[in-house]
C-alpha cells in the first residue's frame, strides 16, 4: 500500500522524504521489521522506541514514524528513509493500522463492552447468543481471540495494541466474521489502542476502584474518563443504571441512544422475580415484546446484570428471545466461578476476582449458600493498584472463614512485600489466615483443610494458566495444580 493511503486521517504530521513509497508492512517492534516496512516508534513505560530506529533501518525499514519532541540529528536517520513527525505515535500507530489493513471494522458489526468487572463473562454472553442465532462471531478479550468458534490464540492483555487488533479484524472479515464483540480496557481507550474503530454498540458494566497505578491511572477521575471515551466513538450505547458512575452517561451524552438494565432502578430491561442458588440465578425480564424466565449456571447477583447486559445487545440487534434464552442456560465461562471435578469431590471453584469488588462479589456469593467454610486463597498482582491490597485481605478477613493469603502475579516486585499489604489489611478483622507465599503450597493447604461440606475459593488467576515472576511467565495452571495435589 502506497504511505500515503495510509497516512490519510492523521493530524499534525510533518514529512521528509516520500510519500509515494509502496509499504509492505507495519511494526512497532524493530526485530520484526522487514524490507520495505514502515517503523513506529512508541514511547513505553519502560523502554522508548525511539533507541531502535537504527536496528528497524537496519532490518529494512523504509519509512520510520517518531514523535514530536525527539532528537532528529541525534537520530542520525540516513537521507532515503522518510521521515514521518506526529503529536503522538500510538494515536497514529492505530489510525495507520487501521488504514493498512483496509479499515475492517467498518466491514464487521463491532461491540465493545468495557466496566471495572464483567467484561468477559458479558463478552461470552454475547458470543453465544448470537452464536445460537447462527451468527458468524469472532470475541477478543482477557481469555483468549476467537473466530468463529475456534480459540485462535490466547491473550497477553484485555485489549491488543492497535496493530494486532487491526490484523485481528482483517482476519475476522476474512473468515466471513459478521459481528465481533471485544473487550475495551481503560488502558486500550487511554493509550489509543482502539483509535481508528468503528463500533456498532458500546456497552458500560460498571465502574469501581481498579487499576490505580503510577503504571495505569493515577486518579479514579482518569480511569472513568478513560472509559467515557468509548462513548465518544458510538452513539449506540448500553449500560447499568444500578452503578452510580456510570448512570451519569446518559446526561453526559444527551444525544446518544443509549438502552438501561438494571435490578433496583427504573430502566428497559429490569430484572425481577430473582432467585439465586449455589449453581445458578434464575430471574424474570422481558427479552423481546414478552417476560421471560431465564436461567444462567453461574451463582451470584453479578451473573443477573451480566446476562441482563447481553439480553440489551440481543435486543438492539432483533435476537428472537428462544435462542437468547437458550444461549445463558449453556454459558460456561473459562476461569468466571469454574468449578474444578476432583477426586475428594471438595468444592473448589476458580475464578478471576483480582479487584476489592469482585473479591467481595465472589466470597459474598458462595458465603450465601455454602452449608461449610468459606476458605479463600488470594493474592495480588505486582506493579499494580497498590492500594488495593489491604483493601482485598480485609474483605476476605471479614467474608471467608479461613483466607490463604499467598502470590499471585509479582511480576517485578517481591512478593513477600505484596502479602505484607494484603495482611495489613487482614488483621483489622478477626478472620482467621495464614500467610503462604508459595501459591501451589497455599492451595495444598488449603485443600488439606477442607471436606466436602466446604468451598475453597482460588481468586486471582482464573483462566490464566501462568505466574509471571520477574517479567518471566511460568507453567501454572491451577486446574492441573488441583490435580496433582489430590491425584
Amino acid at each position: 500500500m502506497e504511505l500515503k493511503k495510509i497516512l490519510v486521517g492523521l493530524e499534525g504530521i510533518k514529512a521528509k522524504g516520500s510519500v509515494d513509497l509502496e509499504i509492505k508492512g507495519i511494526e512497532k517492534n524493530s526485530k520484526e521489521v522487514k524490507e520495505g516496512y514502515m517503523f513506529v516508534a512508541i514511547k513505553g513505560f519502560s523502554v522508548d522506541g525511539h533507541k531502535f530506529i537504527a536496528g528497524a533501518i537496519e532490518n529494512g525499514a523504509t519509512a520510520v514514524m517518531v514523535e514530536e519532541g525527539c532528537d532528529l540529528k541525534a537520530l542520525n536517520i540516513p537521507e532515503n528513509v522518510t521521515i514521518l513527525m506526529v503529536p503522538d505515535t500510538r494515536k497514529a500507530l492505530a489510525i495507520c493500522s487501521s488504514n493498512f489493513y483496509g479499515n475492517p471494522s467498518a466491514q464487521l458489526k463491532l461491540i465493545g463492552v468495557t466496566g471495572t468487572k464483567g467484561k468477559t463473562t458479558t463478552t461470552f454472553m454475547i458470543k453465544e447468543i448470537l452464536e445460537k442465532a447462527g451468527k458468524k462471531v469472532g470475541l477478543i478479550g482477557t481469555i483468549a481471540t476467537y473466530i468463529n468458534g475456534k480459540r485462535i490464540k490466547d491473550s497477553d492483555r484485555t485489549t491488543p495494541e492497535s496493530l494486532e487488533l487491526q490484523q485481528t479484524f482483517r482476519q475476522m472479515v476474512d473468515e466471513g466474521v459478521e459481528v465481533c464483540v471485544m473487550e475495551v480496557s481503560s488502558q486500550s481507550l487511554k493509550l489509543h489502542r482502539v483509535d481508528g474503530c468503528q463500533f456498532d454498540i458500546v456497552l458500560f458494566t460498571n465502574f469501581s476502584e481498579d487499576h490505580i497505578s503510577e503504571k495505569e491511572h493515577p486518579t479514579m477521575e482518569d480511569y472513568f474518563n478513560s472509559k467515557l471515551k468509548l462513548f465518544e466513538m458510538c452513539d449506540n450505547g448500553i449500560i447499568n443504571v444500578d452503578d452510580l458512575q456510570v448512570s451519569k452517561v446518559p446526561k453526559l451524552f444527551p444525544n446518544s441512544k443509549i438502552m438501561t438494565y438494571g435490578i433496583d432502578n427504573y430502566c428497559e430491561v429490569l430484572a425481577k422475580d430473582i432467585t439465586i442458588t449455589n449453581s445458578y440465578v434464575d430471574f424474570r425480564v422481558k427479552v423481546s415484546d414478552r417476560n421471560e424466565r431465564v436461567k444462567v449456571d453461574i451463582p451470584g447477583r453479578f451473573s443477573v446484570y451480566n446476562a441482563l447486559a447481553a439480553i440489551c445487545v440481543a435486543k438492539k440487534l432483533g435476537v428472537p428471545s428462544e435462542k437468547v434464552i437458550e444461549a445463558l442456560a449453556e454459558i460456561k465461562v473459562p476461569g468466571r466461578s469454574e468449578m474444578v471435578p476432583n477426586k475428594k469431590e471438595i468444592p473448589i471453584m476458580i475464578d478471576y476476582a483480582h479487584s476489592p469488588e469482585s473479591l467481595q462479589n465472589i466470597l459474598s456469593a458462595v458465603k450465601s449458600y455454602t452449608r461449610g467454610r468459606v476458605i479463600s486463597v488470594f493474592g495480588c498482582g505486582g506493579d499494580r493498584d497498590k492500594g488495593k491490597r489491604p483493601i482485598m485481605g480485609e474483605i476476605s478477613g471479614r467474608i471467608a472463614d479461613f483466607t490463604f493469603i499467598t502470590s499471585d502475579n509479582p511480576r517485578t516486585e517481591d512478593p513477600e512485600e505484596i502479602v505484607k499489604e494484603i495482611e495489613e489489611g487482614i488483621k483489622k478483622t478477626k478472620g482467621n489466615y495464614k500467610v503462604v507465599v508459595d501459591r501451589k503450597e497455599a492451595i495444598k493447604e488449603a485443600i488439606n483443610m477442607a471436606n466436602k461440606l466446604d468451598i475453597i475459593v482460588l481468586a486471582g488467576k482464573g483462566h490464566e494458566p501462568y505466574q509471571e515472576i520477574n517479567g518471566k511467565k511460568y507453567p501454572f495452571d491451577e486446574r492441573v495444580i488441583v490435580k496433582e495435589i489430590i491425584g
